[in-house]
């Protein structure tokens, strides 16, 4: 049997399963995928929020890196939650040192129900180190702005006043040295995905559009994006083929997903394995 791709998730522990470790290595499952992962903070979380976040060791988390990498032919990285500037700062050292082509960033900041997962010094770490070393970052309208050094504003108009907007976004953080740039539309009043590609000064861009679906099953929508769009590249898909298979394997999910917990539950990462069809 043909082995398969090999995905690394560096990211929090979510007991709920509806977000980060255990949701990657279900979406890489589900994207003919193999996950290994490396924890950077263990939560205490439920579908009805995040009540307390305790950090792993820096030195933990490189010695788990540098492992993982004298063991495994790496074909992608999903970064997610890091929680810490020291946690952040290793991870962005790691990537100086050991360069990769598909390091897709999840810039977790904070949880839907408002708790903060990085704290404001690794969002500058962020900026000013950690940037530069992925090949593309997926943030949502809200984290877009905060890595472009800006406040966060609701995005109330329509697409074609939010489009502009965007395109700044995305050039703040090209700025910051990042190649490629998908700011999602979950946060917006059209579902649509914007993808920034910059290289050698020029810049392409394409959008992704989309709808809403009335669904309480949307934890982790992000993380399971970022993973299903590493899972992509670790294919050899192009990034503008893997943005658009990622968006459909999320829609998917939301749409098969089913009733877990008393709040914001999980999208259904296998939804095609159980009936056969994915």
């Amino acid at each position: 049997m043909a082995s398969k791709p090999v995905v690394l998730s560096i990211a929090g522990f979510d007991p709920s399963s509806g977000a980060g470790i255990t949701a990657d290595v279900k979406t890489a499952a589900a994207m003919g995928c193999y996950a290994v992962t490396c924890i950077t903070a263990l939560t205490v979380q439920s579908t009805q929020g995040v009540f307390d976040v305790v950090p792993a060791p820096p030195e933990v988390v490189r010695e788990t890196l540098y492992r993982l990498f004298e063991d495994v032919e790496i074909a992608a990285v999903r970064i997610g939650m890091l929680g810490t500037a020291e946690v952040t700062r290793v991870v962005a050292n790691f990537f100086r040192r050991y360069t990769h082509p598909n390091v897709v960033f999840d810039p977790v900041l904070r949880a839907s129900s408002g708790a903060a997962l990085l704290d404001e010094h690794g969002v500058e770490v962020v900026r000013k180190f950690l940037l530069r070393r992925v090949g593309v970052v997926t943030p949502n309208f809200d984290e877009a702005q905060v890595l472009g050094g800006e406040s966060p504003l609701s995005a109330r108009d329509s697409w074609d006043r939010a489009l502009p907007r965007l395109r700044e976004l995305a050039g703040k953080l090209h700025g910051l040295g990042c190649p490629g740039v998908v700011i999602t539309g979950g946060h917006l009043p059209e579902a649509n995905d914007f993808l920034s590609v910059g290289t050698d000064g020029k810049r392409e861009e394409q959008v992704f559009s989309g709808t809403h679906l009335d669904s309480r099953s949307t934890h982790g929508t992000g993380c399971a994006f970022a993973t299903a769009l590493a899972c992509g590249l670790a294919h050899g898909r192009q990034l503008p083929d893997a943005v658009r298979d990622a968006k459909e394997y999320v829609r998917r999910a939301i749409a098969a997903s089913y009733p877990v917990g008393k709040g914001t539950g999980p999208i259904n990462h296998l939804f095609g394995l159980e009936d056969g069809k994915l």
